[in-house]
């Protein structure tokens, strides 16, 4: 799974065969910062990939996840979105899982504007948790690339070892 994508041919299938992705699939939930954080992990196989010259499949996890403040009202909420094949907007998909260490890396599109895009590591601590930890890219904004008025906050945490508990 720790194959890249620019050095295989177009239409290839990268295939969990070792079933690396399932530890951590499920709905988890975390507060952080005066905020309820719930992450929905599925595995989609077979998932396709249309980076312009690159064309793949890959058996992924896919990240979709709803953030609420402390009244309960929705901050962010990608549960809902379907992704196409090209987008990056929203998307939290992992890459690979380190050998023997059960730490997922997975990239993140960012959201309006391509804010915070950047790397998202998972690693299962038991059969229940998860810790995160989301390192975002700089990225620099003008009108021309994101029109005033956008909202470009980043909503997910921005932390390192934030426990995740699975429900």
């Amino acid at each position: 799974m720790k194959t890249d994508y620019t050095e295989i041919p177009n239409n290839s299938y990268l295939k969990d065969v070792n079933n690396e992705l399932e530890i951590f699939v499920g709905n988890y939930v975390a507060d952080f910062q005066d905020k309820k954080i719930t992450l929905f992990i599925t595995k989609q196989n077979y998932q396709f990939f249309d980076r312009g010259k690159y064309k793949y499949y890959k058996d992924v996890l896919s990240v979709k996840f709803i953030i609420k403040n402390t009244s309960g009202i929705t901050l962010q909420d990608t549960q809902s979105i379907t992704f196409q094949p090209n987008q990056l907007k929203n998307t939290i998909y992992s890459r690979w899982v380190e050998s023997g260490d059960n730490k997922l890396l997975l990239y993140y599109g960012g959201t309006n504007c391509g804010v915070g895009w950047g790397d998202i590591y998972l690693k299962k601590i038991n059969s229940t948790q998860i810790s995160w930890e989301y390192r975002p890219n700089d990225i620099i904004l003008d009108d021309s690339k994101c029109p005033p008025g956008t909202d470009i906050n980043i909503y997910l945490p921005e932390t390192k070892d934030l426990i995740f508990t699975k429900q």
